[in-house]
């Protein structure tokens, strides 16, 4: 009798158990980010790295998850996506190890494995969100965007606490390994079977027919403006706010309040934007809402400080889960949008690698808080215009031929 391909391969989870597996690989693709901003005070007395130094310590994670996403495809054609992610989580509990050994060289490899990880990891999820649940894709982009942000509250809220009880800050930014190697096992245990390979000479799996199409660029710099701002928060918030006068452990409750915010937007974006014809509205909606937070913030007057936490929680949870459903809602297939996932974040979080390093300069000159505010509101503009453009209702597909065309 003939062995099917579902013998031959493990069943695959339920919708159930996959969804589950995504949320548990979503919780570490921001805590080895949002981890390092609160800790930086005491790396910064205990390295001696100049203040450059520590500003480089802040973009180099995001440097890197530019430049090694465009890496997930072309692994993911070799090894298959789901070994492909396995490979990812194993380097990231390696670099969250490494970071652990505290001395400046360690410090820095291991962030650039994290990094590393994170944009293969991060690739990956849109292309199997919809190849395993294609009905439902964009709202469960939502569910896994929701736990990135959870990971980053997470991040951001344990820092401290992790590293008095653990008697420092080295030991701290290591135990998140234990997460990703929890997660590791997990999806090796329960990851879904890869379909058939399929050998194709199709513009669907041509980076170059992507390169040539006007929308393709118009969500990855979407994507790049609002991951600019989304970065800024992780790496410069806290002293932003400090700068704006309140206190230290002020400053990182507020930071906190505000990416744990970021959780029901991050849910209920996409539902919101399944009500009109395309995202546009939603899209607008959300990036002034992180207008307004920012401004609240950095300028308006202080008792309105918590309402200007949840405009920018708000705002930016709602961006982000956006921005990876364009990736899945402007694709007419999964390979599409693990091929459009690749660049969108890749030359996306690459743009949004100048967004923490320019704070840095910006607070270097002492240029102040309202220039700083200028230039923020400056990047939500410009993530606004291409919103507009993203937003359409229209989709990159494969004609009879083969070729990629906007329908």
């Amino acid at each position: 009798m003939a062995i099917t391909d579902g013998a031959r391969r493990r069943a695959a989870p339920s919708s159930l158990a996959f969804i589950a597996l995504m949320v548990l690989v979503g919780l570490n693709l921001r805590p080895a980010l949002s981890s390092l901003a609160p800790l930086l005070p005491r790396i910064e007395a205990d390295s001696g790295l100049p203040v450059l130094a520590i500003g480089a310590l802040t973009t180099l994670p995001v440097l890197c998850l530019g430049l090694f996403a465009p890496l997930a495809p072309w692994l993911s054609e070799r090894l298959g996506p789901e070994r492909t992610l396995s490979l990812a989580l194993l380097i990231l509990a390696v670099g969250l190890a490494l970071r652990g050994l505290a001395a400046p060289a360690w410090l820095f490899g291991g962030t650039l494995l994290v990094g590393a990880a994170i944009g293969v990891a991060g690739t990956l999820l849109p292309g199997l969100v919809k190849r395993e649940l294609p009905d439902s894709a964009d709202l469960m982009t939502g569910v896994y965007t929701m736990a990135l942000c959870l990971g980053g509250a997470l991040g951001a809220g344990l820092s401290i606490p992790l590293a008095e009880t653990l008697d420092g800050w080295a030991p701290a930014l290591t135990s998140w390994a234990a997460l990703a190697a929890i997660s590791l096992i997990a999806w090796q245990t329960l990851m879904p079977a890869s379909p058939p390979p399929r050998r194709q000479a199709s513009a669907r799996g041509d980076t170059g027919a992507l390169l040539r199409q006007p929308l393709a660029w118009q969500v990855t710099l979407y994507m790049g403006c609002q991951s600019s701002l989304a970065y800024i928060v992780f790496g410069w918030l806290p002293t932003l706010l400090v700068e704006r006068g309140y206190d230290d452990a002020e400053a990182g409750w507020m930071t906190g309040a505000s990416v744990m915010l970021q959780l029901g937007a991050a849910l209920s974006a996409p539902w919101l934007a399944r009500l009109g014809r395309d995202q546009r509205p939603a899209l607008m909606l959300v990036l002034s809402l992180i207008a307004g937070g920012f401004w609240v913030l950095l300028q308006g007057p202080i008792e309105w400080r918590w309402a200007g936490v949840a405009l920018l929680g708000f705002g930016q949870g709602g961006g982000f889960s956006l921005a990876l459903s364009l990736i899945v809602l402007r694709t007419a297939d999964a390979r599409l949008a693990g091929k459009l996932s690749g660049m969108v974040q890749g030359v996306g979080y690459a743009l949004a690698s100048l967004g923490p390093l320019g704070i840095g300069v910006m607070l270097e000159l002492d240029l102040g808080l309202p220039g700083i505010t200028l230039a923020l509101t400056a990047v939500t503009a410009a993530a606004m215009v291409f919103a507009l453009l993203a937003g359409r209702d229209r989709r990159l597909a494969s004609d009879e031929t083969g070729h990629l065309v906007v329908r």
